[in-house]
């Protein structure tokens, strides 16, 4: 049985939403990762989600179903994905998110041609701050705290109004107050992992700070040490060199230099022109 979280699929037939999930087809996949396959179901003409579906057979699949589970119960952030529902089958496992129709961070800014979009300054300075605060959230909001472990460009997704979402829980550990860190196989994506997860295998929120510098420097390809240039000549520079001053210290090699996420929204926000970042969704909160 479909298990619904939210208002939105409460008032539909659960039976209804899962055979329409069980005729999904290779036509419908939006994303795929190590843990399992996204598609698009669309309901009817207005409705519509992400469906995630993690195969069953061995112990990391279903702890990486489990973890995502469990980090999501409580959480409600504009920058963060909605978990609408959930339905557990014997040989896979289905998460149902709100579809978000910009695809993610990365598809836009290094995908397919058809996927790939112009992304302006204040847009892309946007989307850095919703991320943040989405990560600050996990960080400094949840009880337990909740580590991501897997911060990537294509694990920002993007709604309808080029908001960010933070997305993809399948990594995620969940860590009281209390403690430093917790202990695990090191897991996540290669080039994004701070170095001391390596030395240490111990998971910290200082981990995930140091993801979302290495996404911020590498959005903005200045890993080469040049600007992106399709953002063009009339890209105000001194906005873009304090941002990426930022995130250089999101990646500062020991962790104990870095500043946490909720400093790095706090920098963020005040490093555009010294003014509070509104966004589309401000005005209806």
């Amino acid at each position: 049985m479909v298990i619904f979280r939210s208002s939105l699929l409460q008032s539909l037939e659960s039976e209804a939403v899962l055979h329409k999930t069980q005729k999904l087809t290779n036509k419908d996949i939006i994303g795929s990762g190590g843990y399992g396959v996204v598609y698009e179901l669309r309901l009817n003409e207005s409705l519509a989600f992400a469906v995630k579906r993690l195969n069953r057979g061995t112990k990391e699949r279903d702890n990486g179903f489990e973890r995502e589970l469990e980090a999501m119960a409580d959480i409600k952030h504009r920058n963060i994905v909605t978990l609408h529902g959930y339905y557990t089958a014997p040989h896979y496992n289905l998460l149902i998110y709100e579809l978000m129709p910009n695809g993610s961070l990365d598809s836009i800014l290094h995908g397919r041609s058809k996927e790939k979009k112009h992304l302006d300054w204040p847009t892309r300075y946007r989307v850095a701050v919703g991320a943040a605060r989405g990560i600050s959230y996990l960080h400094h909001d949840c009880i337990p705290h909740i580590i991501h472990r897997d911060i990537k460009s294509s694990n920002i997704l993007l709604d309808q109004n080029m908001e960010a979402r933070v997305s993809d829980f399948g990594l995620a550990t969940l860590m009281e107050p209390n403690k430093t860190h917790v202990s695990t196989i090191v897991a996540g994506t290669f080039g994004y992992l701070a170095p001391e997860y390596f030395d240490t295998g111990r998971a910290t929120v200082k981990g995930d700070v140091y993801s979302f510098g290495v996404k911020a420097v590498v959005q903005e390809k200045k890993e080469e040490v040049v600007l992106d240039s399709s953002l063009g000549s009339s890209c105000p520079m001194q906005e873009v060199n304090k941002v990426f001053s930022i995130a250089m210290m999101c990646l500062e090699p020991d962790p104990l230099n870095r500043p946490n996420m909720a400093e790095v929204v706090n920098l963020l926000e005040q490093a555009v022109s010294g003014k509070h970042v509104t966004t589309p969704n401000d005005i209806s909160l």
